[in-house]
């Protein structure tokens, strides 16, 4: 198929992120590669082999998926389109005949370790934990011997000749992993009354107060943010920048006053796009902030410079 028919994911096959991807109707006419790692299925698009890429972006028991932010932070820029919650809960998959008192090794993705951490003490306490790419690729280290079993989906066995042990472990109630597709820059669709932005920013020098001064930007216009976090840069220690995601449409009057904001205050700024909020929620509007108000306070400053105020 040609690049504009294919999706990159993080692979291989058997993952919840390929399981979050079939999610989208879009996928029953796409071509769906898996790739080795998250920067690979993201280069796949920045150099025009696929049309987008699918990749986890944020656990809620672990936290931000750094790979992805670093990624998107950096490199030639990448939009997001579309996210998917997936409800995530392991099963430990071991070849067949084997038993939980024979496990001597388990394996899985790094982020998975924290989700299971007191299921494997209480259930497997002698059991030696090592990471592997992702949870798929520890069902396939399983199948061929190098571990005794892996933390991964149950409907990855099939795939990989293994059986489920044990099914529905997690040490956290709903937990659950956010995906994201992301594609080249172009215009963000239209607002839809329940979404989301997502930006990245560069502190324009380190000073008391900084941070505070850039989040007084969201503040002051009423703009929620549903998370920040921030990454190394890499230009040496004390160097960050901040990923932030925060509700409401790039269209929305008070969200581009706040980029507006940023623009001035940082160093950079990189949007990483406006898109539909996978949890359907709506963005609250405090008094002072709906786009009717922000129109009424422009006209109110031009007649004021008409002398009409």
């Amino acid at each position: 198929m040609p690049p504009a028919s294919r999706f990159t994911y993080l692979g291989p096959e058997g993952t919840f992120t390929e399981a979050a991807l079939r999610t989208l109707p879009e996928t029953a006419t796409r071509e769906l590669t898996p790739m080795v790692s998250v920067p690979a299925a993201l280069d796949a698009v920045r150099n025009g082999e696929a049309a987008a890429a699918f990749v986890p972006i944020e656990n809620s028991v672990e936290g931000g998926v750094t790979a992805t932010l670093d990624e998107l932070a950096g490199g030639r820029p990448l939009m997001i389109y579309r996210e998917v919650l997936l409800p995530i809960a392991f099963a430990l998959l071991a070849r067949p005949g084997t038993t939980l008192e024979g496990i001597k090794t388990v394996t899985g993705h790094p982020v998975a370790q924290p989700q299971v951490r007191r299921w494997v003490a209480d259930n497997l306490p002698y059991a030696l934990w090592e990471s592997a790419a992702s949870n798929a690729d520890g069902a396939r280290l399983v199948q061929e011997g190098r571990y005794d079993a892996a933390f991964a989906g149950e409907f990855a066995a099939a795939t990989y000749g293994l059986e489920p042990l044990v099914t529905d472990i997690h040490d956290a109630d709903n937990a659950a992993t956010r995906f994201v597709l992301v594609g080249r820059p172009a215009r963000p669709a239209a607002p839809t009354g329940s979404d989301k932005t997502s930006v990245v920013f560069w502190l324009r020098d380190d000073h008391p107060g900084a941070l505070l001064e850039v989040l007084q930007e969201f503040a002051s216009r009423g703009v929620n943010m549903m998370r920040i976090e921030s990454r190394p840069t890499g230009e040496g220690i004390g160097r960050y920048c901040f990923s932030v995601d925060c509700e409401g449409h790039l269209q929305d009057r008070r969200v581009g006053d706040v980029l507006m904001g940023l623009k001035r205050a940082c160093e950079q700024v990189r949007y990483l796009g406006s898109y539909p909020r996978a949890d359907g929620g709506r963005s609250g509007e405090r008094p002072g902030t709906t786009d009717a108000e922000f129109m009424e306070a422009a006209d109110w400053l031009a007649r004021c410079l008409d002398g009409r105020g």
